[in-house]
C-alpha cells in the first residue's frame, strides 16, 4: 500500500487527503504545525455561542457543479448570500459600487444622468474595473471614475496592500469593479452559503476516515515515516529554505472585541475605505443567524508579513514577485513525488472553491498515473 504525506489541513490538504484515502485506499498522513485543522478557514464556537471565523470572514461561494457536490458531501449549508457595507463620505451603501450606490452618494437627478451614460456606454449587468472607467473621455463619466477610485478604491488598496495602486496587478484592480446593476451582493455565484455546523467540522468531516492520520502542532520535516508521494500546501519558499529569495505576503491582524449588545453593525461586514486605520469590521453572528445578547466583531488591520511573527495571507501579485515564484517552480520539478498546492504552494490568491477544484485536479492527475 502507498503512504502519502499531506503538509496542511487547510481545503487544499483536506480534499487531496480525503480523495486519496477513499478513492485510491491509500495511507494518509496529513500534518500542520498550527493546533487545529482547516487553516485559515478555522472557526470555533466562543462562550457566547457565537461562530467566530479565528482569521476573517470566509464565505463559500462556486459556480463549479463538482466542487458544490463534493462539499456537500461532508456538511450541510445555509442560504447566505454576502453583501458588504462600505461607509462612503459618511453615508453606508453597497459595495461593489453599483446603480444602488449612485443613488446613495449623489444627489437623484446627478446619479440618474450617471446612471444613463452608463448605460449608454456598458452593457448592463456587466462588472467594469475601476481603472478602465478612468480612460473615459465623457467628463461625467471621468468624474465618477475618479470619485470611485478615491473613494473606494484607492485608500482601501493602500491599506490592504501597503503600495500604491499604481504599483498592484492588474487581477487585484480587477476584484474591485463597478457593476452595472442593482444586485447588491458581493458574490454572484449560483452555490453559496455558510456549513451549518461551521468549517473546522467540515473540514474535520473531510478528515474523517481510517485511512487518514491527523497530526497537528507538528512539522513535516519531524515525520520520521517514508512516503511515496509529498504533497505540500505550505509556502513554497520555506519548503526550499528560501535559497533564492524570500516571496512577499500581505498578512492581517484582528483585534476581536466583545459588546454587551444584540448587533454593533447592521451588516456582517462594514469597509471603511477611507477612515481609521482597519480596512473593516466582522460581526460575525450574521453568518448562522446566532443568537445572543451579546456580538463579538474583529477589526482587521493589514501588514506585512514577518516570518516568526504573523501569518501569510495573500500572495503579492507583482511581476517581479511572479518571476521568483517561477524560479521556485522550476526547482520544484526537479523533485520526484513531491507536490505543491493551494494559496501559499502556488503562490496565488485562491478562493477556497478554487483551491478545491485545484486540489481535484491534482489528485485526477495522480489517479491516471496509476
Amino acid at each position: 500500500m502507498n503512504y502519502n504525506l499531506i503538509v496542511g489541513c487547510g481545503f487544499s490538504g483536506a480534499t487531496l487527503a480525503n480523495l486519496i484515502a477513499s478513492k485510491l485506499n491509500e495511507k494518509v498522513i496529513i500534518v500542520d504545525k498550527k493546533n487545529h485543522i482547516a487553516g485559515n478557514c478555522y472557526d470555533y464556537r466562543d462562550k457566547n455561542g457565537i461562530m467566530i471565523h479565528k482569521y476573517g470572514s470566509h464565505i463559500f461561494h462556486t459556480n463549479n457543479e463538482k466542487v458544490w457536490k463534493f462539499v456537500r458531501q461532508f456538511g450541510d449549508f445555509n442560504q447566505y448570500m454576502h453583501k458588504v457595507i462600505a461607509v462612503i463620505d459618511g453615508i453606508e451603501t453597497t459595495i461593489p459600487f453599483n446603480f444602488n450606490t449612485l443613488y446613495d452618494v449623489f444627489p437623484h437627478t446627478l446619479a440618474r444622468k450617471l446612471e444613463e451614460k452608463l448605460l449608454e456606454k456598458f452593457e448592463y449587468n456587466k462588472k467594469v474595473p475601476i481603472l478602465e472607467f478612468q480612460k473615459q473621455d465623457d467628463k461625467d463619466l471621468k468624474f465618477l471614475a475618479n470619485y470611485v477610485y478615491e473613494k473606494v478604491f484607492l485608500h482601501y488598496t493602500a491599506k490592504q496592500w501597503g503600495v500604491n495602486p499604481d504599483e498592484v496587478d492588474g487581477a487585484v484592480t480587477a476584484r474591485v469593479p463597478v457593476y452595472l446593476s442593482r444586485d447588491n451582493r458581493y458574490f454572484q455565484d449560483k452555490y453559496q452559503g455558510i456549513p451549518l455546523e461551521g468549517y473546522t467540522k467540515l473540514v474535520e468531516n473531510m478528515l474523517n476516515h481510517p485511512n487518514i492520520e491527523v497530526r497537528l502542532n507538528t512539522d513535516y520535516k519531524d515525520v520520521k515515516e517514508n512516503f511515496d508521494r509529498l504533497f505540500y500546501t505550505g509556502a513554497i519558499d520555506e519548503y526550499f529554505n528560501y535559497k533564492l529569495g524570500q516571496l512577499p505576503y500581505r498578512s492581517v491582524k484582528f483585534k476581536l472585541i466583545e459588546y454587551n449588545r444584540e448587533f454593533y453593525q447592521n451588516n456582517s461586514v462594514v469597509n471603511y475605505p477611507c477612515n481609521y486605520d482597519f480596512t473593516r469590521i466582522h460581526e460575525y453572528k450574521y453568518y448562522l443567524n446566532d443568537k445572543s445578547e451579546k456580538t463579538v466583531i474583529a477589526k482587521e488591520y493589514s501588514e506585512f508579513f514577518e516570518p516568526g511573527k504573523n501569518e501569510r495571507y495573500y500572495p503579492i501579485p507583482k511581476d517581479e514577485n511572479t518571476k521568483l515564484y517561477n524560479k521556485y517552480l522550476e526547482e520544484s520539478k526537479k523533485l520526484e513525488n513531491v507536490y505543491f498546492l493551494g494559496r501559499l504552494g502556488d503562490y496565488k490568491y485562491y478562493d477556497m472553491d478554487k483551491a478545491i477544484l485545484r486540489a481535484i485536479e491534482l489528485f485526477e492527475e495522480i489517479k491516471e498515473r496509476k
